[in-house]
């Protein structure tokens, strides 16, 4: 719990001087800001026993990358050629993660893909708002998900 607490620590420390620089006068400021923000959030995010793959964590940004280029190429693509069909519509995900943090950020990732946008739940599944419904948009979730659990879940 105390090395959760000091890399917590550290990384608010890295936050304050971003925001604020390193000026000796603002020490006992920064001192209490980073003591209260490490044990909020030692509160409120308890620290988890998964351990974090870097290999996985990689995969997940190559992966998002290459879904974000060749999405984002479609979406343009048929933004400017009309003839291309936009069949817009909506897919239900079943998703795997139980509710909260890990659907929280399965759900963020998801939602800065071009072309899809989750819009709520409904019996337990997830909603995405999609360009085209006849693409392999629950496939491509479906690897993000495992992709996510891979990179951070791998309890």
């Amino acid at each position: 719990m105390a090395l959760k607490a000091a890399s917590r620590a550290a990384w608010f420390l890295c936050l304050w001087l971003v925001l604020a620089g390193a000026d000796p006068a603002d020490i006992p400021a920064a001192a209490a800001a980073i003591a209260a923000a490490t044990w909020t959030s030692l509160r409120l995010l308890e620290p988890s026993t998964a351990r974090r793959s870097v290999r996985a964590i990689g995969q997940l940004v190559l992966l998002f990358l290459y879904h974000s280029v060749v999405a984002g190429t479609d979406v343009a693509r048929r933004a400017l050629d009309p003839r291309l069909p936009l069949r817009p519509g909506f897919v239900a995900y079943p998703t795997r993660l139980s509710s909260g943090i890990r659907r929280n950020v399965f759900t963020t990732l998801t939602s800065l893909l071009p072309g899809t946008v989750p819009t709520g739940e409904e019996n337990g599944q997830l909603v995405y708002h999609c360009l085209d419904v006849e693409q392999p948009v629950v496939a491509e979730l479906a690897a993000e998900e495992a992709a996510l659990v891979r990179a951070l879940y791998n309890d």
